[in-house]
């Protein structure tokens, strides 16, 4: 146990670095890079301004810590409850991993735990995804932002899935046209029909070649997405992952069953699907009105 008196909070975190860089493009994202190196940023701030010290051993890290840590990026940072939820856990992970690995006897943050404390997720109703779909856009450069979103609505399709769609993930079967992939996130298989509006879109962006979509980068693409939001007036905070989310609540609010919204997404267990099931004034009169009708009492009153 001698490095356990030698490696730092710090070096632990570049030795996490080190490894997840290696599994960038492979079953991590450069998205997921960035948050782990922010959240070294946060570490060593901390260090810095509350501690007032430059790092500090692993053998010395107490229950404490990550506490005061969580205090200092809501109070001295002032962020939101998502993104302290997510640096702890980092952190977490980070000491975790060094117990593992017999860097450290205990694992003084094995008791912590920290709400989540997000904001609900945002999502288009159906109404805005018909004004989406129905504005004039000007810019060929816009126009092909709101079309890889609505294909995102109707197909639940992340961004990085549909910058990677090649036309053999694109198959005939049962009397129509499947994307039949794995997700790059999880490598989890989903399979989702291409519906009438997503076909078009294709039709419209599909030239030759393999990559069904022109190349597109994700921090491009976001910034349109802020820009046509704002041309159609929509005053949320929307962004492109909100198509999926979009693409969950439509699917739920018309029916389509939990399990089956699950497949599509491609999610490793239902609970996360279970975070899009938006119950809406227009679900609730859906399912209480087909009640209603079940019963066949109203004629009896």
């Amino acid at each position: 146990m001698s490095k356990a008196k030698t490696i730092t909070l710090l070096e632990a975190y570049d030795q996490d670095l080190d490894r997840f860089r290696h599994r960038v493009g492979k079953d991590r994202s450069e998205r997921s890079l960035r948050a782990m190196l922010q959240g070294r940023k946060y570490v060593a701030a901390f260090l810095e301004d509350w501690m007032h010290i430059h790092d500090i051993q692993l053998a010395q890290l107490m229950p404490q810590f990550i506490n005061d840590f969580s205090v200092y990026l809501s109070t001295d940072r002032g962020l939101r409850g998502g993104t302290v939820w997510l640096a702890c856990q980092l952190l977490k992970g980070v000491v975790t991993r060094a117990h593992v690995r017999g860097l450290l006897k205990w694992n003084p943050f094995a008791q912590f735990h920290i709400a989540k404390n997000i904001r609900p997720r945002e999502y288009l109703t159906e109404e805005e995804i018909v004004q989406l779909m129905t504005h004039d856009f000007k810019k060929p450069a816009l126009s092909f932002a709101r079309d890889i979103f609505i294909f995102a609505a109707f197909t639940g399709l992340a961004f990085i899935d549909m910058k990677e769609l090649k036309t053999t993930d694109i198959v005939f079967a049962n009397g129509g046209k499947w994307i039949i992939s794995r997700r790059h996130k999880t490598q989890i298989p989903f399979q989702v029909k291409l519906l009438t509006i997503p076909q078009e879109i294709i039709r419209r962006y599909h030239q030759e070649g393999e990559m069904i979509f022109p190349p597109m980068e994700y921090r491009t693409m976001a910034k349109r997405i802020h820009r046509i939001m704002d041309e159609c007036g929509f005053h949320k905070h929307i962004t492109l992952h909100c198509a999926r989310h979009s693409f969950a609540v439509l699917a739920l609010n018309n029916g389509v069953p939990i399990e089956s919204v699950s497949r599509i997404l491609g999610h490793t267990n239902i609970t996360t699907t279970q975070i899009y099931a938006k119950i809406t004034m227009q679900k609730l009169d859906n399912d209480l009105t087909a009640f209603e009708k079940s019963l066949h009492l109203i004629n009896n009153i």
